[in-house]
């Protein structure tokens, strides 16, 4: 006979769990409630920290004497925590895969349970007193006991559950069980993209209502054609017959009301200051309930954001202003922790949110700790708010929709909408709920949204599945292409739209960002736009002799599982921007900055305030370095206008001059300093054309063997193969310039982006194998200089298609070595290849690193935005970009010289030839070869080797997005196709670079 558990019954949601409410804490005084702080509200009890713990393999193994005896020898740990983070039981990592057989309700019968045992000290309460059990977090199913008695159940993992234990509290000492499961029915709704991990991973806590008491409040504002606001409340309480609120701004009283219990009230607000995402302004309201008879009164405290959401006319208006969220999407994650995390960094990932320009961001795919939308309301971000819901797992077996539409799991998906809706409805920063991710359409959707309607009439509701917006409010997609994006754009659905998914920011990239980004303002319809996500999911560890790294799926002996699938956020584990998201930054920044025929314009891309605040720094450039500041001040320009003025920049009377806008803001808040840099931006402004210099008169002297060219200068000698067409030794000054040829490639090592092109292209056509097979070396003395010319074929196994190339090198008295590289296809081949460019290797002293071209950071040509022109200067390690899998990286492009030098200055120059019109072009240098990073799995499998590896390459191929997204666009794809492009490599003495780069100037 089978038994029906508790845990494999959709239909129960919970036993004897509260009704969801508002969070709010009551204090003794207003004086204390004042200060926000829930540790001092009435009757907190703390009960995170050290708890008992045994972890079992059955249910049932659990002790029958579990509820009422403490038992003994057990492990202490520390909640909050994830119990597989503590070393018990496994984890495991899949995107969307359930880690068992799919037979809903049911779950394995094996199913791992924690059991949790804590003694607290306690005072039984006073006559009327109730006294709440409340969890922020359990997953998935959790029993709880105090004193022996069965207290309650609950499920859905993300949100939280509160049960009145005041029967069960003795005067003394207070015995708190809890039996938790990691698997349940609930587990089928909970299948979001991330680790799988169980345990009591939220805050735990005891409050203490008094007898008169509020139960429950929904406060909403409406904002008046006049500019005023009508904040309406309706509360609910016990134990008394009268409500009192009030709502204040910096300590002075605006008004105040009364209502009775379940009653409502509205105050008018006459010139109201209201809520914005650029102007997070909080109101203090408190809500008083007296106790008749005694005076006692039950106090409680809201931060009160004036903001109405509103839909006119097919567009989102917040307090009757357009408005587009500028978001990312964010689940809960610690390096350290997993989902148990601290709100230091939940509070550090926001800030990091608002200093890169963020306006919204998506509870990627459930609630969050309560504590997170009020932070989302202080500093000012707009929250898509999604619910703790998500089947993707029965996409496996082409059934995405199966409980989706089933009538049976009905009271499971509202329960998730409805307990979410009322935990948050008074937030300012929630402009829409979102009805969870990715589980298909059907019968249990429209009764979501029935729900969430009913529960909260004033905002809008989402859910990208509902791929018609046939119930919801919001039409939605995920990973829609930039064409597809700008057909949506010029033929808008009548309701608003955003994409909730796009910009995969797996490992290097996303690349493609402006181009999504034009699209997105060029049409109103679209309104909001989320990258695909916050942060890497990497787990840190550590080798035997302690250096960190960070582990993903499989690296536990975990399988199935997706890889590094979960190793793509803007953010890297440890809470640092990748360059990814230093893009982002620029791509959505809130004022643009634009120079054209001597007029400077500034144009405010806020929604709701001026640009009182703002700088804009003007440099002009000579040659990358910087001539000129100036700085200017807008004032306050509205939002979507614009401000001129003429500028004249003084030119450089040879070489380039450029200028670099840099946008700064004087705001200060508590997560930002003044002088925050907004954007840059740089544009071309002139170009003179620049001296000859006349070459050396010192001939060259050249000394041919039999299969090797000698030739030496005063201060160099270049010694050249003539079977293979490689320079094997080239020494200037004593020192050696080059420890390997500089040889012609278009592999470098995969980006995570480029991993289906790789699957589908380039392994199948061995790219990343090819062959170079030298068929010719020739030499010839030509008024005065040496030119080598080599043919190569460069082929993959197997296959009858490659690359003619010849290569014509012309060694000049002055020591410079120019070489010329031409290729001709041939076969069936002409798709897409990761670059096309030449690598060689330097002296490992060879370390610092100077440029004139784009910087000062990683970029790309897809991803090239937040980084300017000038001239930087850093060092290979420190370019080194340390993503959490090892790929391609270190990249800077609109290159015009580079210059590697070793600590005594000398070193190498590479230049494009005289000749070749200034065309730019892109280098990396890595302290590893490209084979190093290909076979590198994690940081720490990265040796550092003796030399420099120097990649100088006339076409890189664009990031994309093609991880899950966009693939590279079009104008950013290189083909194997024919080519033609040179170089020039000087050596450097120590001390000439800037002799050296200054004539540099004065060429061609």
């Amino acid at each position: 006979m089978t038994d029906t558990h508790d845990w494999e019954n959709p239909r129960l949601t919970g036993r004897n769990r509260l009704a969801a409410r508002a969070y709010f804490f009551g204090y003794a005084t207003p004086a204390l409630a004042s200060t926000h702080s829930r540790t001092l509200s009435r009757g907190f009890v703390d009960l995170s920290g050290p708890w008992q713990f045994r972890l079992f393999d059955h249910p049932r193994r659990v002790p029958r004497d579990f509820a009422a005896t403490p038992q003994a020898g057990w492990d202490v740990i520390q909640v909050p925590h994830l119990w597989q983070m503590d070393g018990y039981g496994d984890l495991q990592y899949t995107d969307e895969g359930y880690p068992f057989p799919i037979e809903p309700p049911h779950v394995p019968a094996d199913n791992p349970t924690g059991a949790y045992q804590r003694i607290i000290t306690l005072t039984a309460p006073a006559e009327g007193e109730r006294v709440v059990l409340r969890f922020d977090g359990v997953e998935s199913y959790a029993e709880i006991f105090c004193n022996g008695a069965f207290v309650g159940m609950t499920k859905g993992s993300r949100l939280a559950a509160e049960f009145d234990v005041t029967a069960h509290i003795v005067t003394g000492d207070n015995l708190f069980s809890v039996k938790v499961l990691q698997f349940s029915d609930a587990t089928y709704i909970e299948d979001q993209d991330m680790w799988w991990a169980s345990g009591i991973f939220r805050d735990v806590y005891l409050v203490t209502r008094p007898a008169a008491r509020l139960l429950d409040f929904f406060v909403r504002t409406h904002r008046t054609d006049g500019g005023a606001a009508e904040v309406t409340l309706t509360a609910w309480a016990e134990g008394s017959d009268r409500i009192e609120w009030s709502i204040s701004d910096a300590g002075v009283e605006l008004g105040s009301a009364a209502l009775e219990p379940g009653g409502s009230a509205t105050i008018t607000l006459p010139d109201a200051h209201f809520w914005n995402p650029e102007d997070p302004h909080l109101h203090d309201m408190l809500i008083s309930v007296s106790a008749d008879g005694d005076g006692a009164v039950d106090h409680v405290p809201h931060r009160l954001g004036l903001a109405e959401v509103t839909i006119v006319d097919g567009l989102l208006h917040l307090n009757g202003s357009y408005f587009s969220m500028h978001g990312v999407n964010r689940h809960d994650h610690d390096d350290h922790s997993g989902r148990a995390v601290g709100m230091a960094r939940v509070r550090r990932d926001l800030e990091l949110m608002k200093l890169h320009n963020i306006n919204a961001v998506r509870t990627a795919h459930y609630p969050n700790d309560p504590r997170f939308y009020e932070m989302c309301d202080e500093l000012g971000l707009l929250v898509v708010a999604e619910t703790d819901l998500e089947s993707h797992g029965f996409a496996n077996v082409g059934d995405i929709s199966r409980i989706t539409d089933d009538p049976e799991w009905e009271t499971a998906y509202v329960d998730r909408i409805e307990r979410h809706v009322l935990a948050q409805r008074n937030h300012a920063s929630i402009v829409m709920w979102s009805l969870g991710n990715e589980s298909g359409y059907g019968c249990n959707i429209p009764a979501m949204y029935a729900r969430a309607k009913e529960l909260d009439p004033t905002r809008p509701v989402h859910y990208e599945e509902d791929r018609n917006a046939e119930h919801v409010d919001v039409i939605s997609t995920m990973y829609s292409r930039v064409s597809q994006m700008n057909d949506f754009g010029e033929h808008p659905h009548p309701k608003p739209r955003i994409i909730c998914e796009y910009g995969h920011s797996m490992g290097n990239g996303p690349g493609g960002l402006s181009e999504y980004q034009a699209v997105f303002n060029r049409h109103d319809s679209i309104q909001g736009h989320f990258i695909w996500e916050w942060c890497d999911h990497g787990l840190a560890a550590t080798t035997e002799d302690g250096r960190e790294f960070h582990k993903y799926g499989g690296d536990f002996g975990d399988y199935p599982n997706n890889s590094n699938f979960c190793i793509d956020g803007m953010v890297f584990p440890w809470q640092e921007p990748s360059p990814g998201l230093t893009e982002y930054k620029q791509v959505i920044s809130p004022v643009l900055v634009d120079y054209a025929d001597g007029v400077l314009t500034v144009t405010n891309r806020r929604w709701f305030t001026t640009l009182e605040d703002v700088a804009v720094t003007l440099e002009t450039l000579h040659d990358g370095v910087v001539a000129d500041v100036e700085v200017f001040r807008p004032g306050a320009v509205a939002p979507g206008e614009s401000w001129t003025t003429p500028v004249e920049l003084r030119l450089a009377p040879v070489g380039e001059t450029r200028c670099t806008a840099r946008v700064t803001s004087a705001h200060a808040a508590s997560w930002t300093a003044p002088m925050r840099e907004l954007g840059r931006y740089d544009f071309a402004v002139h170009s003179a054309p620049r001296r000859s210099i006349a070459p050396t008169t010192q001939p060259l002297e050249v000394r041919a063997e039999l299969t090797t060219l000698r030739l030496a200068t005063a201060g160099s000698e270049l010694v050249f193969d003539l079977l293979s067409g490689d320079i094997t030794s080239w020494v200037a000054g004593g020192r050696p310039v080059l420890v390997s040829p500089p040889r012609l490639g278009f592999w470098k090592p995969l980006v995570d982006n480029h991993q289906q092109e790789c699957d589908d292209l380039w392994t199948p056509n061995h790219i990343e194998i090819m062959q170079t097979s030298t068929r010719s070396v020739t030499w010839r003395a030509d008024d005065g200089d040496v030119v080598v010319e080599v043919t190569q074929r460069i082929a993959p196994p197997v296959l009858d298609f490659g690359m003619h190339a010849t290569l014509t090198w012309r060694f000049t008295p002055d020591g410079r070595a120019d070489v010329r590289v031409s290729g001709t296809p041939y076969g069936s081949y002409d798709d897409i290849i990761p670059r096309i460019g030449l690598s060689f290797e330097v002296p490992r002293a060879t370390r610092a690193v100077e440029w004139y071209g784009r910087g000062p950071g990683e970029n790309y040509p897809d991803s090239a935005a937040a980084n300017t022109v000038g001239r930087w200067s850093s060092d290979v390690d420190a370019m080194f970009t340390p993503y959490v899998v090892p790929q391609d990286c270190a990249n800077r492009g609109d290159v015009r010289w580079v210059a590697l030098t070793s600590p005594h200055g000398d070193g190498l120059l590479v230049t494009r030839p005289d000749n070749s019109e200034g065309v730019p072009f892109a280098f990396s240098a890595w302290p590893h070869t490209a084979a190093d990073i290909d076979a590198a799995r994690h940081r720490t499998d990265l040796v550092v080797r003796d030399t420099v590896t120097v990649n100088i390459n006339d076409a890189v191929l664009g990031l994309g997005s093609n991880s899950w997204g966009s693939e590279v666009l079009d104008a950013y794809r290189v083909r194997f196709e024919a080519f033609d492009f040179a170089f020039s490599l000087r050596p450097l003495a120590a001390g000439n670079l800037t002799a050296t780069a200054a004539s540099i100037t004065k060429e061609n």
